[in-house]
């Protein structure tokens, strides 16, 4: 992971152990290398191998309206305060392959909230950021989001959301057209932007404690005054350098908010 940093810039340094080391013997086995000597030779001379090596590490894996109760939160205890800002500005961070943008975006524009929003969509895994920018996910999975959904308290038929075809269904452009996808790293990069609300969901469990910090403290830091951070359900702050720095709105879905 050090010769990665010092080779790409992309650092897995502080990304937790046992994880790490899964998602490394899955690419051995994925591509075919004996051991971990042979892919750190072949990656740190073949630039193209590590684009493929980074999809392993980053584990492009998420849902739309994953943990329905978490979106139920956001739009009873937050979204009543974003409609007091004239403008919103919402960072999500580690948003894989655009699950959480598109679940976001549904939810603001039911509220009347998704016109005057700029989201922020950021990782660091450019071929999570395409998939994302185009918006086709697998018509399997979209069943699955349709139960998520109406779980979530969504307030209309989920399938005027996109278009199927064969077996693909295409969502809605318009509803990233205030979307930035960018490239960022939790690990190495800083602030952006001032946000009014921060969601980094089952992101913070793959870092260890020190990277753990680090990124909460870029959310703190990003947060305007009050702001909210969303957190995946097995993530807490409790436990962290920036524990006393936020209020605890909503614990079982692990909803904060800066504190005063």
């Amino acid at each position: 992971m050090e010769a990665i940093y010092l080779k790409y810039n992309h650092d897995f340094r502080d990304y937790t152990g046992a994880s790490q080391k899964r998602r490394v013997l899955y690419a051995l086995e994925q591509m075919a290398l004996p051991t971990i000597s042979a892919l750190q030779e072949r990656v740190l001379r073949e630039p193209t191998l590590f684009a493929q090596l980074l999809q392993f590490l980053t584990i492009p894996v998420s849902e739309m309206f994953r943990d329905p109760p978490y979106f139920k939160a956001l739009r009873t205890q937050v979204v009543p305060v974003l409609h007091t800002y004239a403008s919103i500005k919402v960072w999500v961070a580690g948003c894989s392959t655009g699950e959480e943008v598109y679940s976001l975006a549904i939810l603001l524009r039911e509220e009347g909230l998704l016109e005057r929003s700029l989201i922020y969509a950021t990782d660091i895994n450019p071929a999570s950021l395409e998939k994302a920018r185009q918006g086709i996910f697998p018509l399997e999975s979209v069943r699955g989001y349709t139960a998520n959904y109406q779980r979530a308290g969504g307030q209309h038929a989920f399938s005027g959301y996109y278009t199927a075809a064969y077996d693909a269904a295409r969502f809605d452009p318009s509803l990233c057209a205030n979307v930035i996808f960018a490239d960022h790293s939790l690990a190495t990069d800083s602030v952006f932007a001032e946000t009014h609300l921060v969601s980094c969901r089952n992101v913070l469990i793959y870092f260890n404690r020190q990277l753990q910090d680090r990124a909460l403290g870029l959310f703190h830091e990003s947060l305007c005054h009050r702001g909210f951070l969303g957190l995946g359900s097995k993530e807490s702050i409790d436990f962290s350098a920036y524990a006393g720095r936020f209020d605890t709105l909503a614990r079982a879905e692990r909803l904060y908010r800066k504190g005063a």
